[in-house]
């Protein structure tokens, strides 16, 4: 569809925005024309009146949206593995593993559009000395590597915002640098304020042209405010902006991490040491500027007793997925690779034989794509003894390293010790067996301490956490990610 007819890229909106952010963007869009012009013979401002007298009626906006449905491009290529096609009938319930694989359509050319950055910086107390100083560096390096027609925000924050570089493009490189360098520590930490302000500096731009992400850097906990922060993640993802989280150190809290970048698909992430900002950073950075497509989102309909119970993605980087919400939310397709995930599905007894279908209906916003993609498993008396595909096989012995430690996580919290201590040691075994000494090391550092102590240092949770978690994304294989 052209230009002319996009008309959520007019108003600059996803196709998934509410009609209340529909609304705001058209009284956004009229403002840009001044009083005294005459804006009846102006195409642009008819253009405009067209695409909100679509949007917001109901009826035309439904039958718009199917009209968008039959001309998008080609949809993404979606294949499947499970660990078993056939289950045996069963008086029990049985699990079943799905490797999911979403891949750009092999034809299509690889286009890229700028970034849109938002840089938000953490900058109380707790950050004075060489974090503050390696994020400083990190950051001059990072704007050196980005284009002209990139946006680029830095935000740092304590108990209130500054807008050290206002959204602008990344032109006079030299100005920009000078400005990160007058960042100071202050105050304490609440992290609302700067996430408030980089949403604000995002926004200066139509969102539609531009691959819009917040990077939020921080070492410690914010202080009640989790709840504005989470909720604006929320309208964040609604807009089609993604969240990445680093946390620096021992001292943040990463569940909240974790829900904070949930709502986009994006990433969160531990930083042991300061020397590695700049790394992570290069990395978030570089799959942001070859998106093939956005906000990858997957709806299920399954027969009402299998349940999903358990959901990771393993590329373009490890992470969580929540499976207890009506859509699962996946984030970006980066570059010529899949974006990759695990389900861990309930099955309830079979006690019959029969044939389930599980009915997968993805979306994304941009290319917006609306396609479906169905499975089937086969419930028979008699099943052969198949051995589950070696990828699956991996993932899965992966994956349980990754929740044993979670349960030790729950344990200790829960003050269940001598449980947390006895899974900690056979955490440490089954490290050393799959050859992840370091990660094995230091699980039985934690459970020495554990058991002498009944406590876990606050970098060894970490540790372990993120380190167990990385393993997933081990999965993928004959997968070069420095080609292309």
């Amino acid at each position: 569809m052209s230009d002319e007819f996009d008309y959520y890229a007019i108003l600059g909106v996803p196709q998934s925005a509410s009609d209340s952010v529909i609304r705001d963007a058209f009284a956004k869009s009229l403002s840009q024309f001044p009083a005294d012009v005459n804006k009846q013979e102006n195409p642009a401002y008819e253009r405009i009146m067209l695409a909100y007298s679509v949007l917001s009626d109901p009826v035309r906006r439904e039958t718009y949206d199917s009209l968008l449905a039959e001309t998008a491009v080609s949809p993404l290529q979606v294949t499947i593995q499970t660990s078993r096609d056939q289950l045996p009938i069963s008086e029990s319930p049985q699990l079943v593993y799905l490797l999911v694989n979403v891949n750009p359509p092999e034809s299509e050319i690889q286009t890229s559009q700028p970034i849109n950055l938002s840089l938000v910086i953490d900058r109380s107390t707790s950050m004075k000395g060489e974090r503050l100083e390696y994020i400083k560096s990190a950051l001059e390096l990072l704007i050196n590597k980005l284009s002209p027609e990139d946006i680029i925000s830095v935000i740092s924050f304590s108990d209130r915002a500054d807008v050290v570089i206002p959204s602008q493009p990344v032109a006079d490189k030299k100005s920009l640098i000078f400005k990160i360098r007058s960042i100071y520590t202050s105050g304490g930490t609440e992290i609302f304020q700067g996430l408030n302000a980089g949403m604000k500096e995002l926004r200066q731009v139509n969102l539609t042209q531009y691959n819009n992400h917040l990077i939020l850097l921080t070492d410690g906990h914010t202080y009640g405010d989790a709840d504005q922060c989470l909720s604006l993640a929320q309208q964040a993802a609604k807009l089609g902006i993604g969240y990445s989280a680093f946390g620096l150190g021992s001292e943040w809290n990463d569940q909240f991490l974790d829900q904070l970048v949930s709502p986009s698909g994006g990433q969160s992430q531990y930083i042991e040491n300061p020397a590695q900002i700049l790394d992570y950073l290069q990395r978030r950075i570089s799959g942001l500027g070859t998106i093939y497509a956005h906000d990858l989102r997957l709806s299920m309909e399954f027969p009402k007793f299998i349940t999903p119970k358990f959901g990771f993605k393993l590329h373009p980087f490890a992470q969580p997925v929540t499976v207890d919400s009506d859509e699962l939310k996946l984030g970006n397709i980066e570059g010529r690779h899949p974006l990759s995930f695990l389900l861990e599905l309930n099955i309830e007894p079979q006690k019959m034989e029969n044939r389930l279908t599980l009915s997968f209906n993805f979306t994304t916003s941009q290319p917006q794509q609306s396609f479906k993609h169905r499975h089937q498993i086969t419930v028979l008396e008699n099943v052969a003894p198949l051995p589950p595909p070696t990828e699956i096989v991996k993932a899965v012995r992966l994956l349980n390293m990754y929740r044993m430690n979670e349960k030790v996580l729950d344990e200790v919290d829960a003050g269940q010790l001598e449980s947390a201590t006895k899974r900690m040691k056979h955490l440490t075994t089954r490290l050393l067996e799959a050859g992840q000494t370091r990660l094995a090391q230091q699980a039985y550092l934690e459970g020495e301490r554990l058991s002498n102590l009944g406590e876990l240092s606050p970098e060894g949770r970490k540790k372990l956490k993120y380190g167990t978690r990385a393993l997933l994304a081990q999965t993928i294989i004959n997968l070069d990610l420095d080609e292309k």
